[in-house]
């Protein structure tokens, strides 16, 4: 059978509105309510190619047996609820008007991120695809990784299946050393605690499986001085700022 180009361009503007629109700056015209919106405005994406670190793909997974969902059940949930299913401690400030192509999403949390103490970091993500099956964010320059994750769920021999993947490096060499620290277990069962609640929420109580996979073992040199916008490192002294900087605001009122 020959496909009609008007069939054709019709399905391309379709998948086309699943899309986000290039962005060359991020652009965050109002933060929620009780968000710090730092690290973010104007700053630009970083996939994996402009990382420094070696390159992984990781991909976690929980089947929800016994759970009479549909995957686009499972995502329309997901999307709506999509903060309170991370560890205590870490906040994910959904875009005001949901998840979307082209939303912006703040994250105000502590690094490593699995428990509700470490090192403060602001930072967020661009909605760069969404469907009624997945949506996708990639990172901005700064964030603890470089590259983009995809949150999915499908059906998998009569089973609706809950999946996260991402493709990362390191965004800076601190960052990598963290990693190879430890701090990448840490991220790792960041990912799994999350599922687990989302499965919960469905009445589940599966193990997540994990998937870990290392495609370029090199780390990218000419990326080394990443450095300079490493978020963490700027939150931590805008913290530290922060009194001295509210008193000069008050000074200068009077």
């Amino acid at each position: 059978m020959t496909t009609s180009p008007f069939e054709s361009n019709e399905s391309q503007h379709r998948d086309a509105a699943y899309w986000a629109q290039n962005v060359s700056t991020l652009k965050l015209t109002m933060a929620p309510t009780g968000a710090l919106n730092l690290n973010v405005d104007g700053n630009h994406l970083a996939g994996a190619l402009q990382g420094f670190g070696q390159m992984w793909q990781k991909t976690f997974r929980v089947r929800l047996q016994g759970a009479n969902v549909t995957p686009g059940e499972v995502i329309k949930t997901w999307k709506e609820r999509f903060g309170t299913f991370w560890p205590k401690g870490n906040r994910f400030y959904a875009p005001l008007t949901g998840i979307a192509p082209g939303e912006i999403g703040l994250i105000n949390m502590h690094i490593p991120g699995d428990t509700p103490i470490g090192l403060p970091l602001s930072t967020g993500v661009l909605v760069i695809y969404a469907d009624e099956e997945s949506f996708t964010f990639m990172t901005p320059r700064g964030h603890v990784f470089a590259g983009w994750i995809t949150f999915s769920a499908f059906e998998e021999e009569g089973c609706t299946v809950a999946q996260v993947e991402i493709l990362l490096r390191a965004f800076d060499f601190v960052y990598e050393l963290g990693f190879r620290l430890g701090a990448t277990k840490s991220e790792n069962k960041f990912w799994e605690q999350t599922l687990s609640a989302l499965a919960a929420h469905f009445g589940v109580h599966e193990p997540v499986r994990t998937r870990i996979v290392c495609i370029d073992p090199q780390v990218q040199w000419s990326q080394f001085w990443n450095i300079w916008q490493n978020s963490t490192i700027r939150t931590v002294l805008y913290r530290m700022a922060s009194p001295f900087l509210s008193i000069r605001a008050q000074v200068m009122r009077r």
